[in-house]
């Protein structure tokens, strides 16, 4: 029971902090109207090096700007592929949650991946056949999507504060509580248990100020924004389509790495068919979905697989940012999932044989 109840806390708190990142990254997009591409000039060599950008981006929003840009005839098919490596859907957000000081490491290997494998495709494959009517950002444009800071209207919303803001501004709060309280006491008592599964050493202590900063800042968006964000991009974009699903997926696969660590020794089993295990993560990778990459997270963060694995499977899925080009053109979803593919194995098999 107290092994459940520590399950049961770590993914109500990972997944907190996944959706304050989403809400800040939401925010930052509305904020800038979503104009990701004004500055692009008709580079080529400036399109990868965007594209991998946008991919860097965590969660879907810069993927699916890409594919906007793609079946636009903006950027071109090497820029998709570099977007689609660099990406890595909602599980950014949970990489940084999970294995903070290691995200910023694979986010920087795989934008430079991004690069050459983008390179090489804008040499050999440079078609661009699809057209798509409109953008997939949520951006509303005849809507009130301006974020003012009027303190006047900030008031006049807190005077008629309303039960979604109200709700959200007392979750942050409680989270918000957890993290100051144990960092002010001088406890590790919120490591220790966001780790009894993860086995792994404290974490040092900018990543525990980073969760309070990050939380902050998600608490004072909440507190300033106007109505209309909190319906639409708060609760309909954020917590509707991603707190149960990431929950869910957490939860089950903390509870699932818990039974079978209870009676098999995991690393071992993995840690003599690596090679398989890299094949089942590209294969994993290949469905257009954010959830299951959720796993090879939390085995690399447990120690049982090397960061070789975790990066191939990084380069082969993109969330479901590749789900409007699916839904648009399957040849191209087939043929940039083919070169991600490609470059996942050889990433991965080469970081087995280097001993990563």
């Amino acid at each position: 029971m107290t092994n459940f109840l520590a399950i049961l806390q770590q993914s109500f708190v990972i997944t907190f902090f996944v959706l304050a990142m989403m809400l800040v990254i939401e925010y930052l997009n509305i904020l800038s109207r979503g104009n990701w591409s004004k500055s692009l000039e008709n580079s080529p060599a400036k399109q990868i090096i965007f594209g991998a950008l946008l991919g860097l981006i965590p969660g879907c929003l810069g993927a699916y700007s890409a594919v906007s840009l793609y079946l636009h005839n903006i950027i071109s098919t090497g820029a998709l592929v570099a977007t689609m490596i660099a990406s890595s859907g909602d599980e950014a957000f949970f990489m940084f949650s999970v294995i903070p000081d290691k995200a910023i490491l694979i986010q920087f290997v795989l934008f430079i991946i991004a690069i050459i494998v983008g390179f090489l495709v804008n040499t050999f494959y440079k078609k661009r056949l699809f057209k798509y009517p409109e953008k997939h950002l949520h951006i509303h444009k005849m809507e009130t999507d301006c974020i003012c800071f009027d303190l006047k209207e900030i008031l006049s919303q807190l005077k008629k504060i309303s039960v979604l803001r109200l709700s959200l501004l007392i979750g942050l709060l409680l989270v918000l509580g957890f993290f100051i309280f144990n960092l002010l006491e001088g406890h590790h008592d919120h490591e220790e248990t966001a780790h009894l599964i993860l086995n792994q050493h404290d974490h040092p202590l900018w990543i525990s100020i980073t969760f309070i900063v990050v939380l902050t800042i998600s608490f004072l968006i909440v507190l300033t924004v106007n109505d209309h964000f909190l319906k639409e991009h708060v609760l309909d974009h954020i917590v509707k389509k991603h707190f149960l699903r990431i929950f869910l997926w957490t939860f089950g696969t903390l509870i699932m790495l818990s039974i079978i660590e209870s009676y098999i020794n995991l690393e071992e089993v993995i840690g003599n068919n690596l090679f398989i295990v890299l094949v089942v993560a590209i294969l994993v990778g290949i469905i257009p979905e954010s959830g299951p990459h959720m796993v090879f997270v939390l085995l690399f963060a447990n120690g049982t697989i090397p960061i070789s694995i975790l990066i191939a499977s990084s380069v082969v899925q993109d969330g479901h940012g590749s789900l409007p080009l699916l839904a648009e053109s399957r040849k191209s979803f087939v043929f940039i999932k083919l070169v991600n593919i490609a470059a996942g194995f050889i990433v991965g098999s080469a970081g087995l044989l280097l001993g990563f």
